[in-house]
């Protein structure tokens, strides 16, 4: 029993040695030092403000895109799909740390035999009377046994590291799911409303256009004007006419898509939603923050770099391989042939001992395994590093279609303005009889499509004030923190 304390002593103790394989250390890939739409003034060269990160769709000040993101949060299905997966990779972890400690369970078993003259042979309960001259008998045991694969060379440690890894790339994950789900909100929801700006513009130019056609016919009647102009306001009332339905159709699908967003049927917000209101404006200035902020903020690449420390870590496993693995057993428990006498003084054994298992002869595959891991670790650092330029790629697109969308809204409320003093000075004209109706015409489908690509502009830079934010990787703090 001495030489066994020993021996559990000893292997105690090496289990706590250096694991093999690779430590890992986290190096970030270089990044410029800020953003190049600073160069051009579309947005301002320092750190973005957390708290705003944090609820950046409040800047818009419209309570019910707030309340519809609250609601998402609670209720969409993808979220719900992400934090099942986090709770699955807790639990792997769990399993993968009892690989660190001593596993044993209680047996107990009953055995009837008979034995002859060249041994024994067992025989069930009830299988008849003994055969004469020879001898019948039963055994009861009941134990403990317990073994402990000691992790000398750290290959259990490495997969507690690495499942350690893949539990925050879970939970970024989680973090991920939230923003895009709250980029998807805002995006619908300002669609919906630029859309229904965009019905508002078309049914006034269908009011508008009719008006005309009275006037027009009026002035036909008294022998004014001629067919032609009659002919020509009908064609352009019938042209205004079929642009409605398809915007309506877009309005019904957004409707539908958020529905489903908040984990609702798609028809369940068509009523509470149909009532048309404001267009969200995007506020002056823009504080897109430095590109290393994103390093520590974005999901995705958060997500990336676990996975490359797990991959790290599972080079570690692998390697293990290569090494010998150590266990101690033990049993104790009582044996005896009657079962009233199982636990009484002299029942009881005892065995405890090591064991020693050393796959030798699978060198060629274990080194494989091991080149394998290697080349997962160099793939996850190049999609680490591919994560990292893409999020920079999509910080400069979001940037840049909010600079060209400022300027172009700016030249489209200028086109507004200069179309709807024609459309004066022509109805004027052609009153006073000195152009056509063609003139008046031409002037109104000049300012309804500026007013209807104005509102597109909002909606398009609007929209990409969500891609920006969603890109800086701001949304998840107030719901899933560190």
């Amino acid at each position: 029993m001495k030489k066994a304390a020993f021996l559990w002593v000893g292997l105690f103790f090496a289990a706590g040695c250096a694991a093999v394989g690779p430590d890992y250390k986290r190096t970030d890939p270089p990044v410029p030092p800020s953003f190049g739409s600073l160069e051009k003034g579309i947005s301002k060269g320092e750190s973005a403000d957390p708290k705003l990160l944090s609820s950046w769709w409040k800047i818009f000040n419209d309570p019910v895109l707030n309340d519809l993101i609250e609601k998402a949060v609670e209720r969409n299905l993808d979220v719900r799909i992400a934090r099942a997966r986090v709770q699955q990779a807790r639990a792997l972890r769990g399993i993968s740390e009892s690989g660190l400690f001593p596993e044993g369970g209680v047996s107990a078993g009953y055995q009837a035999y008979r034995r002859t003259e060249t041994g024994s042979t067992g025989q069930a309960p009830g299988a008849g009377a003994a055969i004469p001259g020879k001898r019948q008998g039963e055994a009861y045991q009941v134990g403990f046994d317990a073994s402990w694969e000691i992790d000398i060379f750290g290959g259990v440690r490495r997969e507690v590291e690495a499942a350690d890894a893949d539990l925050a790339a879970s939970e970024d994950g989680m973090r991920g799911a939230l923003i895009s789900l709250q980029g998807e909100v805002a995006r619908n929801y300002i669609e919906l409303r630029g859309l229904q700006l965009r019905v508002k513009i078309a049914l006034h130019e269908v009011k508008s256009r009719r008006e005309n056609l009275g006037l027009v016919e009026a002035r036909f009647q008294a022998g004014l004007v001629n067919q032609l102009d009659v002919t020509r306001v009908k064609g352009e009332l019938s042209s205004a006419e079929a642009r409605i339905p398809p915007l309506e159709n877009a309005v019904l699908a957004v409707l539908h898509r958020l529905g489903v967003l908040l984990g609702q049927e798609p028809m369940s917000l068509v009523e509470p939603l149909r009532v048309a209101r404001e267009l969200p404006e995007v506020p002056p200035d823009l504080p897109a923050g430095l590109p290393s902020e994103l390093l520590r903020r974005r999901p995705d690449i958060r997500r990336a770099e676990r996975e490359l420390a797990a991959a790290t870590a599972r080079i570690g496993v692998s390697t293990a391989e290569l090494f010998p693995k150590f266990s101690l057993t033990g049993v104790y428990g009582f044996q005896s042939d009657r079962l009233d006498r199982l636990v009484k003084d002299g029942s009881n054994f005892c065995r405890i001992g090591p064991s020693i298992q050393w796959p030798i002869l699978n060198l060629k595959r274990i080194l494989n395994h091991i080149d394998a891991t290697k080349a997962v670790r160099e793939e996850t650092l190049a999609r680490y590093e591919k994560t990292i330029l893409l999020s920079l790629e999509e910080v400069e697109n979001a940037l840049v279609l909010l600079f060209q969308e400022k300027e172009r809204a700016s030249a489209l409320g200028r086109a507004v303005e200069s179309n709807s003093l024609a459309v004066e000075l022509a109805v004027q004209r052609y009153k006073s009889g000195l152009q056509s109706y063609l003139s008046v015409l031409d002037a109104e489908s000049a300012l309804f499509t500026a007013q209807d690509q104005l509102a597109q502009s909002r909606q398009n830079r609007a929209v990409g004030l969500v891609a920006l934010y969603k890109a800086l990787g701001g949304g998840w703090e107030n719901y899933y923190g560190e």
